[in-house]
């Protein structure tokens, strides 16, 4: 007797391997993340050698996961500091590694951001202060809805970043 394979078996056959197809590409595209660029701000020491201009930063573009906190994922990023390739090609931050965003807020196209007391820890000079401040302030302002930045310490503006 000769065995065929019915069209049950075929169907039932064919009804397995789409199931799989489905939940593979199902698996597939939950592990691909929507990603956007954002521009971070650092000093370059090639661009500006004797530092003329302790305010000139220069953008920098990072991929993050897209998010409705893109301002917030923008400075997470300048809180990394420059990769070794950009060091490599001039680029240097002034803000301290362990800066941590603590709040960030925007309202009226204001963002109020505070950090903790690292972004301070052993800062001196003018020079040191304008480019911090600058990378900041140029970083968040590279959105359209940003028109004014207020940056505090611990919840404080008034004696922070002193030179």
């Amino acid at each position: 007797m000769k065995k065929f394979i019915t069209p049950l078996a075929i169907a039932i056959l064919l009804a397995v391997i789409v199931i799989i197809i489905i939940f593979t590409q199902r698996a597939i595209i939950r592990n691909e993340e929507a990603r956007t660029e954002v521009n971070v701000f650092f000093g370059n020491t090639v661009m500006n050698p004797q530092t003329e201009d302790c305010k000139l930063v220069y953008s920098v573009k990072r991929e993050i996961k897209k998010t409705p906190q893109v301002a917030k994922a923008a400075i997470e990023e300048l809180l990394k500091g420059p990769t070794d390739e950009e060091k490599s090609q001039g680029y240097i931050t002034g803000i301290n590694t362990g800066v941590e965003i603590q709040k960030l807020s925007i309202e009226d196209g204001t963002i109020k951001i505070d950090f903790n007391d690292k972004l301070q820890e052993g800062i001196g000079g003018s020079c040191l202060v304008s480019m911090i401040m600058s990378q900041i302030v140029t970083t968040l302002k590279q959105f359209p809805t940003v028109k004014d930045v207020i940056v505090s310490i611990d919840g404080r503006t008034d004696d922070i970043l002193q030179p």
